[in-house]
């Protein structure tokens, strides 16, 4: 087949281009590519020519074209696509569609999707299980985030509940239709297109809905409990919670098995993960035993750098949940000051009225850092806000306020990092900020 991308930099795009090309033609257009999508493409001789849009790219040899988010609804390739008649999909339509047969296993939930679809990942390649795959983040052993065949009997899916795309306002983990799915908790996110918690929440009753055979949910999670009780799924539900753990000389144990990754959350992940697995029949001890050498995902309390004294962690939190499970992982896990640093980047934090969502969030760091850049404010055409308005919604006492990278970068240098370890929380880059110079 003929396959054009319209936006191939996303970050599933780019890597859904890379596997698709091996058996199809494949092109692709965008108007900004950023790192590591733009080597990575250019690796493969996927990357475009010149950046822009060009309708001229649409011919009738093209059989079917592939939407990014990115892309607008004007979008001259999309309207002349549309002109044509050539089918478009969005990502999540394309696997759908060239999924049906599979046994599909879906990973949804306001946090810790990334997390526990690595998980299950790394244990089945461990065991040599042949598997497809769609995931949000680079893992080890993984060359690519994606992976779809005709010959895999089972694909595991992180499930998003963002839109499919500028023409399909579905969320892309209702296209999924699952055999069986993981629901990690439901806190309000999104809300330039979920305007209210009540619409949000209504978007994860009817994944459920949509469930074959069975759903693995967090039982602690009021919202997500509270769903299930007036549900009409006829799926079976099966409950997981936090496991009993150790944490000794700065390593967690669980049952016996020293792992790499650590913090309640990640206990949480690997509870569901292992629940998955058991469905799939791998034993108690096989999993363990596999998800003893799990390093974690890609910006996912990722190690950057280790001295004697400290360690600098970087994490994809952006949202309150994953913020308070991030800081309370790394607090508990070491008995050093913590200092924490966050970055508002997203439509959601940088909104004036959801800032209150983060009330108290960072009050487990001994040195809690904001950082953002009033430009991200303009440009999503945001209600500008202050430094005075980021205090109060946070209510930490003694909360460190910047809005110039350099300044920040200034003043977390100025710290002595013996016995203190150093979080840095993005879904963005703090303006291309090199946290790796931040400890020495």
């Amino acid at each position: 087949m003929n396959i054009h991308f319209i936006a191939i930099g996303g970050a599933v795009m780019h890597n859904m281009a890379i596997c698709l090309s091996k058996s199809n033609i494949v092109s692709g257009s965008d108007d900004q590519i950023y790192e590591p999508s733009k080597s990575r493409l250019k690796k493969y001789n996927l990357l475009p020519e010149k950046l822009g849009w060009d309708k001229l790219k649409i011919t009738d040899k093209i059989d079917c074209v592939i939407l990014g988010m990115h892309a607008k609804e004007d979008n001259p390739e999309l309207l002349q696509a549309r002109k044509m008649n050539i089918p478009i999909y969005s990502f999540p339509q394309y696997i759908a569609k060239h999924s049906v047969d599979k046994f599909k296993i879906v990973i949804a939930g306001s946090h810790g999707k990334t997390s526990i679809t690595s998980m299950i990942m790394h244990v089945l390649k461990s065991m040599k299980i042949k598997f497809d795959y769609m995931v949000g983040a680079k893992i080890e052993g993984f060359e690519n985030m994606f992976q779809l065949t005709k010959k895999n009997k089972i694909i595991i899916l992180e499930g998003d509940e963002y839109l499919s795309s500028t023409i399909d306002p579905t969320p892309k983990f209702h296209k999924y239709d699952p055999n069986v799915a993981v629901i990690t908790g439901i806190s309000w996110d999104h809300i330039n297109v979920f305007k209210t918690f009540d619409i949000y929440v209504d978007q994860f009753k009817l994944f459920i809905e949509m469930i074959k055979e069975k759903l693995i949910y967090f039982e602690d999670d009021n919202n997500l409990k509270n769903l299930l009780l007036k549900s009409k799924s006829k799926a079976k539900f099966i409950p997981y919670n936090t496991p009993n753990y150790e944490i000794i000389n700065n390593k967690t144990i669980l049952n016996g098995a020293e792992l790499n990754v650590f913090g309640n959350h990640n206990m949480q992940n690997i509870k569901a993960a292992m629940e998955v697995c058991k469905i799939l029949k791998i034993d108690k001890k096989s999993f363990l035993q596999s998800i003893s050498t799990f390093n974690g995902a890609e910006r996912r309390l990722e190690t950057v750098k280790k001295t004697k004294k400290s360690t600098l962690f970087r994490d994809f939190a952006h949202s309150p949940s994953k913020l308070k499970a991030t800081i309370n992982a790394v607090k508990n896990q070491f008995n050093r000051r913590l200092i924490a640093c966050m970055e508002l980047n997203t439509f959601s934090s940088l909104n004036k009225s959801y800032l209150s969502e983060y009330k108290e969030c960072m009050n487990e760091s001994d040195i809690a850092i904001i950082y953002y850049n009033p430009k991200n404010i303009k440009s999503k055409n945001l209600e500008k806000i202050g430094k005075q308005d980021i205090f109060e919604a946070f209510s930490y006492q003694e909360l460190n306020i910047f809005d110039d990278s350099k300044k920040l970068q200034k003043f977390i240098k100025s710290f002595n990092f013996n016995d203190t370890n150093l979080l840095m929380m993005s879904s963005g880059n703090f303006d291309n900020l090199i946290i790796e110079n931040l400890i020495d």
